[in-house]
């Protein structure tokens, strides 16, 4: 099991090494290549995804990835900014499918931004397609307006589009997930203002009769956004295309508490996967060692479960970060009146302990 360690930038060197301990103390057979990524790897090879690290990552069986970005970086042309490592690291390894679970802990429902009772026992799985879309769509660029509200002015365009094959796989993974889970899917469009999102809206629908078993609904995404608000436990698996999955995931995100508790995973057609928490490099806090490593960590069990068939050493890994919530231990992101604060190393090392003790009594 071959696994590329891509830290990257900000937060992501704290975050990665307690994933890393932590899957060190499970004892399995791992080999892990640290390279470097994003702002890092710019600083060292003049651009933020080197040949070196991309063929790491083509050659390994999952990357743990960290994050990147930084504000330094801002005024860098487009293409060497730290941001496009991500980018290209889903378009050269087809990581067409990201999975964003939200579950909000027993323990955390009052470190939610929304009443107890709206988000206790709150699992949503987000499924959000990730190589199509607005963000990957040509042409794109600025240019001098011919038509318009302004003819002659200057503009700037980007191309939403999809094709039939990438909407009909996305569509499978997720009613393949909702047969694992409650049986229910939301097909999250704007399919009353964009052609895209109606051929989306179409395609999906054309899926779901292969899918008999599975209740599909389909949902205008500024209502899916206030529904997830309004009453978040009405959603099982929500399906949605790159950029609406970007908003809805990170809206999510903070029902559970923090988004240093969401983890992700990115996956292609062979199960090979990109494995990485879902908030950013937080320059602001790095190097502080108070960012929460429980997403990274929750990450890595995600990897083990996804993409190294090790569902047993994920299960130990998800068992000891409920443990380490039910002993009262919280980083400063999910703090409150009654917890003992610690750091991100003191986090990591409770989950060692956790793994260790049932390790110990099994």
């Amino acid at each position: 099991m071959k696994i590329a360690v891509l830290p990257g930038d900000g937060i992501g060197t704290e975050i990665v090494a307690e994933a890393v301990k932590v899957l060190n103390v499970l004892d399995l057979d791992f080999e892990m290549e640290t390279a470097p990524v994003g702002g890092a790897a710019y600083e060292a090879h003049g651009h933020p995804l080197p040949e070196s690290t991309l063929n790491l990552a083509k050659q390994a069986d999952a990357i743990l990835f960290g994050a990147v970005g930084d504000w330094k970086y801002d005024k860098l042309d487009r293409p060497l900014r730290p941001e496009q490592a991500i980018l290209g690291l889903r378009k050269h390894l087809g990581l067409f499918a990201n999975f964003r679970p939200a579950i909000c802990y027993e323990q955390l429902t009052h470190a939610s931004s929304l009443k107890p009772e709206l988000v206790a026992g709150l699992d949503i799985l987000i499924i959000r397609e990730l190589t199509g879309d607005i963000y990957f769509g040509q042409p794109r660029g600025r240019r001098t307006a011919t038509d318009g509200h302004f003819p002659g002015a200057e503009e700037a365009f980007d191309t939403m589009r999809y094709s039939r094959p990438e909407i009909e796989r996305i569509a499978h993974v997720a009613f393949q997930a909702a047969r694992k889970r409650s049986k229910r899917v939301t097909s999250v469009d704007k399919a009353n203002v964009l052609e895209t999102f109606q051929f989306w809206k179409d395609v999906v629908t054309e899926v779901g009769r292969e899918y008999p078993d599975v209740e599909l609904d389909h949902m205008y995404v500024d209502n899916a956004a206030m529904q997830l608000v309004k009453a978040p436990k009405r959603f099982d698996v929500v399906v949605t295309g790159n950029m609406f999955g970007d908003i809805l995931s990170d809206e999510a995100a903070m029902l559970t508490g923090s988004i240093g508790m969401l983890p992700s995973a990115s996956l292609n057609a062979q199960n090979q996967g990109l494995y990485e928490p879902s908030h950013g490099s937080a320059p602001d806090i790095a190097g502080q060692g108070v960012a929460n490593p429980l997403a990274t960590i929750l990450s890595a069990a995600m990897m083990l479960r996804f993409s190294l068939d090790q569902p047993e050493a994920a299960d130990r890994i998800e068992s000891a970060v409920r443990q380490v919530l039910a002993q009262g231990l919280r980083t400063a992101d999910i703090h409150s009146e009654g917890t003992t604060q610690v750091g991100t190393r003191d986090m990591g090392d409770a989950v060692v302990a956790a793994i260790t003790k049932t390790t110990i009594k099994s």
